[in-house]
């Protein structure tokens, strides 16, 4: 996922022209039977979304339907480290804590997001690693970071998409000019050394369709996982985001599987950690719309939950009110992007009960 998309929606979406488009909200109707965390532990699993505690703070109907649906929650970008630190020597930890306390308070799992990534570090930050080329400036970072929550956050994404967008290896970053490519070794040596209890992950994107740059980017993905695990690096989970995409083709058994298998045989954990779908036909009827987002979820859902080392299932959101996917693409396409399990009046929508449906039978 890229971040200008991301923190674009730093306005709440408020008042843009992607909303006049939207469904108006109506009164909330919370969904009969289980919630989607009840029904992933039936299977011995878990569900959760990403979330920004000001959103969950300003709307009730969130905060009802996160308590609801979810046993792990993840910060949209509060604990990034441009967010945290946007200048040196300058701390922001106060959208991380309410989050943290908020799940402390509802007995909800954070999985902390991220400590490592390209595209959210700092100027300040990415000047002083190449310029002084010292592990120092990620040592400091872990430190306060990690160290402010202590075993309050369960998770880490220690690292976030190192993989170059083309698939060719690692991606070309200021860590990787800084350090090398052990920096990703390195980077989960310290954060296991500061929290010797929390699950670490490395987290990537671009795994799931069947096109050379996927396939270039699932070659390299498990090459690194095999030099992290040649090295004994302390790699608990591999974070899957699943940012489905529609115009994609279809998913195909014989991609996905044997991917998410060869991980699983190497000792690893797997989340599914960031899924949504992107729409890109904003003309169809909503029905067809929504069948077609619920169908590839079910469909996704349906391999990656065969392989016993997924362990959990985290949307990168509940409502297409706050997903980043109502970003400039959808806007230029003319329309609101419905990719997650919640309308913009935070009613359960077909993907729901794909998710549901799943998570149930898995």
């Amino acid at each position: 996922m890229r971040l200008l998309d991301r923190r674009g929606l730093l306005a709440g979406l408020a008042a843009g022209p992607l909303l006049l488009a939207a469904p108006r909200p109506g009164a909330q109707a919370l969904p009969n039977g289980p919630s989607l965390a009840a029904a992933a532990a039936r299977g011995g699993r878990y569900f959760g979304a990403a979330a920004r505690i000001d959103q969950i703070r300003a709307e009730r109907a969130l905060r009802r339907t996160v308590l609801r649906d979810c046993a792990w929650i993840t910060p949209e970008f509060h604990m990034n480290w441009d967010y945290v630190a946007p200048r040196s020597g300058a701390w922001n930890f106060r959208d991380a804590d309410g989050l943290v306390a908020f799940a402390g308070e509802a007995g909800l799992k954070v999985r902390g997001h991220s400590l490592i990534w390209d595209q959210s570090t700092p100027a300040w930050a990415a000047a002083e690693m190449v310029e002084r080329r010292d592990w120092e400036t990620v040592a400091r970072h872990f430190q306060r970071v990690m160290g402010r929550w202590g075993e309050r956050v369960q998770a880490w994404d220690v690292v976030n998409e190192p993989i170059a967008r083309d698939g060719r290896g690692l991606l070309p970053s200021m860590f990787l000019e800084a350090y090398g490519p052990d920096y990703v070794r390195r980077a989960f040596d310290e954060a296991r050394a500061l929290q010797p209890q929390a699950r670490l992950a490395v987290n990537d994107y671009g795994f799931d369709y069947d096109n050379p740059v996927e396939e270039a980017r699932r070659g390299s993905f498990l090459r690194l996982l095999e030099d992290l695990k040649a090295k004994g690096a302390p790699v608990d989970e591999v974070g899957i985001q699943a940012h489905l995409d529609l115009g994609k083709g279809p998913l195909r058994r014989r991609i996905v599987a044997p991917f998410l298998r060869e991980i699983g045989q190497m000792g690893y954990r797997i989340v599914i950690s960031e899924l949504d779908v992107r729409e890109r036909d904003f003309t169809l009827p909503l029905v067809e719309r929504d069948r077609r987002v619920a169908d590839e979820v079910r469909a996704y859902l349906e391999i990656a939950l065969a392989e016993p080392a997924v362990e959990g299932v985290v949307t990168w959101g509940l409502s297409d009110r706050h997903s980043w996917l109502q970003d400039d693409e959808a806007a230029a396409l003319g329309g609101v992007n419905r990719g997650l399990p919640y309308d913009h009046g935070l009613r359960p929508k077909p993907m729901y009960w794909a998710l549901r449906d799943t998570l149930a039978a898995a």
